[in-house]
């Protein structure tokens, strides 16, 4: 017969990206400020890189906006309909600034291209101070975000859009610089386009991430061979088998496996030693408080092959 055991009951409120939404709210003051502020500068100095850095810096807003509220969210606590909480909307968060990301690159990306059979005229008096104080905005966020970009996909989002910005008011920069030295207003047009092509492969990176993590696949660097192995040395068990191991959102991974335990060890205290060392030896290779084992006997493990056949 199956038993069914585990240890560390229950999810914790805080996930990855509730742990930094103090840095998260601070980048959202700064990017939204400097919105305004190149949209500005962009329409005095009819400058379209500008704008497209003004835009790009608006998603940018509109993703840590939608990160902040997703961890508002994912901080109540689980129901039995819900028995994970909301903390999946961080997950779908990420994914509507990945897609977000993507619309912005392609908008500048044909604006840009239709400006090219045109000669625009742009002030690069007004253009280039704009571009710099983007720039020092970006820099001064990206400095922010940086201790949490390896530990909420959120965070990482915001991250990876703030370094993409900072590159772009860099361009916008040189644009500007080109521009009054050698006149060459289309020196805009192509800041604009090298603009969007820096958005595309940022927002597939972070889309094939959240991708992953809804399909449930393995968490990176995980091995789940290697997990297997270490179960099956573990004293009274004799296999493995039914591995899962997932992410609910970043920060929560979860794991699950059917243990088949050897004849001598079926009784409540031998099972009962065997899952703490189980435990043990799953947190000492598997950062992860939420797993489930199904002990079960040898003759259970042939059934469920029966089963599956």
């Amino acid at each position: 017969m199956g038993e069914h055991q585990g240890h560390s009951h229950g999810l914790g409120a805080v996930t990855a990206t509730g742990k930094h939404r103090r840095r998260l709210l601070i980048v959202f003051l700064i990017t939204i400020s400097v919105v305004l502020i190149q949209v500005a500068g962009a329409l005095l100095s009819g400058s379209l890189a500008l704008l497209a850095d003004a835009g790009h810096m608006l998603s940018d807003a509109a993703g840590v906006s939608i990160a902040l509220f997703a961890a508002w969210i994912a901080a109540r606590p689980a129901t039995t309909r819900r028995t994970y909480g909301y903390q999946r909307a961080e997950v779908l968060a990420a994914l509507a600034n990945a897609v977000l990301l993507i619309v912005i690159a392609v908008v500048i990306f044909v604006e840009a291209v239709r400006r090219l059979g045109s000669e625009p005229d742009v002030d690069t008096g007004l253009m280039l101070p704009f571009a710099v104080v983007g720039g020092l905005a970006n820099l001064i966020s990206l400095l922010v975000l940086h201790a949490g970009r390896k530990e909420s996909l959120n965070v990482r989002g915001a991250y990876l859009e703030v370094l993409g910005d900072l590159l772009g008011s860099a361009a916008v920069v040189v644009s500007a610089v080109v521009i009054m030295t050698t006149g060459y207003q289309q020196a805009d047009t192509w800041a604009s386009i090298l603009i969007a092509l820096m958005i595309a492969p940022r927002a597939w990176s972070l889309l094939r991430e959240v991708i992953d993590v809804l399909l449930e696949a393995t968490p990176q660097g995980v091995d789940v061979g290697m997990i297997r192995d270490h179960i099956v040395s573990v004293d009274g068990v004799s296999d493995a088998h039914d591995i899962h191991i997932w992410t609910i959102t970043s920060g929560v991974p979860v794991f699950s496996a059917h243990v088949v335990v050897e004849e001598e060890h079926l009784t409540p205290d031998g099972l009962d030693t065997v899952l703490d060392r189980l435990t043990r030896c799953l947190s000492s290779h598997f950062d992860t408080e939420h797993c489930t084992f199904q002990l079960e006997p040898a003759s259970h493990a042939v059934h469920e092959g029966q089963q599956h056949a």
